[in-house]
């Protein structure tokens, strides 16, 4: 009881307090209601759909690209890491998992310094091994900003699906593997055909929690692009588009209602993402599993 009473205090009722105050709007003092209107407008007027469509396509990249370099390679590295012939596996973990306990302050301000054109670290280390030519201003340009922000923020938080299937790869029985060796699978088919299909929870798991981190995104987002996720709202996901609405930034008023429309979308968005795991792909892998 004392649990379901915390979480209603914490989530449930500000959830619904928000999808209260996305049916209203301000005049002067007062809050009228206006039923779906502001979803009306952030889906009807052009300049609010516009917004909103791209800031949801970019999250969806940022999203695309945690799932295919992020967690292969924490499962590429766990695999590594749990082979009991590597030496300093132990230094091998911390190193790889410290920056998720980092600030998204300090990764965001550490990066935007390494990847500057004028004083950062970058343009030297590449002219170091001969590849100068290879070095742009990633942060400043429209075409690759959205995907070096992801890409820092996969170094950043690469070490939480090694840890979790490292432990998952851990737990399996070597009563299992030496089955498999007394039937010749050995090595890479030993992964590939006993430990990855006895993994796939872990990945699943992993997987729903990369989706609704992604789609929350606004911390890295902001340290380094700003509230206006430059260049050009190139950067801009639903986090920072909330952020603008709801509070304002610069000569943009704020806007509490239409924000919490776009919160309950954000909301919808993710609810939308998670069932389709629960109902769809956890079923499923339990079959194959059982």
């Amino acid at each position: 009881m004392p649990a379901v009473l915390v979480y209603t205090a914490i989530m449930i009722y500000p959830l619904f307090g928000t999808l209260r105050l996305s049916l209203f709007t301000t005049e002067g003092q007062e809050q009228i209601f206006i039923g779906l209107d502001n979803f009306r407008t952030l889906f009807g007027d052009e300049r609010w759909s516009a917004s909103f469509w791209n800031a949801l396509k970019n999250n969806t990249w940022f999203f695309v690209i945690h799932m295919l370099v992020q967690n292969p390679l924490g499962i590429a590295i766990a695999a590594m890491l749990s082979s009991s012939a590597l030496r300093f596996s132990s230094f091998y973990r911390t190193a790889i998992f410290i920056p998720t306990i980092l600030s998204f302050v300090i990764v965001g301000f550490a990066w935007k310094l390494i990847l500057s054109p004028l004083w950062g670290i970058a343009p030297d280390m590449l002219d170091a091994v001969g590849l100068k030519f290879l070095f742009k201003p990633w942060l400043g340009k429209e075409e690759y900003a959205l995907t070096t922000l992801a890409l820092i923020s996969v170094w950043q938080f690469v070490g939480i699906p090694m840890m979790l299937i490292y432990a998952s790869l851990l737990s399996i029985p070597d009563e299992v593997l030496e089955a498999g060796e007394c039937d010749g699978i050995t090595g890479m088919a030993a992964f590939w055909k006993i430990k990855l299909p006895l993994i796939l929870p872990s990945i699943g798991i992993i997987s729903i929690l990369t989706f609704v981190a992604n789609f929350n995104a606004f911390d890295l987002i902001y340290t380094t692009q700003g509230a206006l996720a430059g260049p050009n709202y190139s950067t801009d996901v639903l986090g920072s588009f909330l952020y603008r609405t709801f509070f304002g930034f610069q000569m943009q008023l704020g806007d509490p209602n239409m924000g919490s429309a776009i919160a309950m979308m954000m909301f919808l968005v993710i609810l939308i993402g998670v069932c389709i795991y629960l109902f769809g792909i956890q079923t499923r892998m339990r079959r194959y599993q059982f």
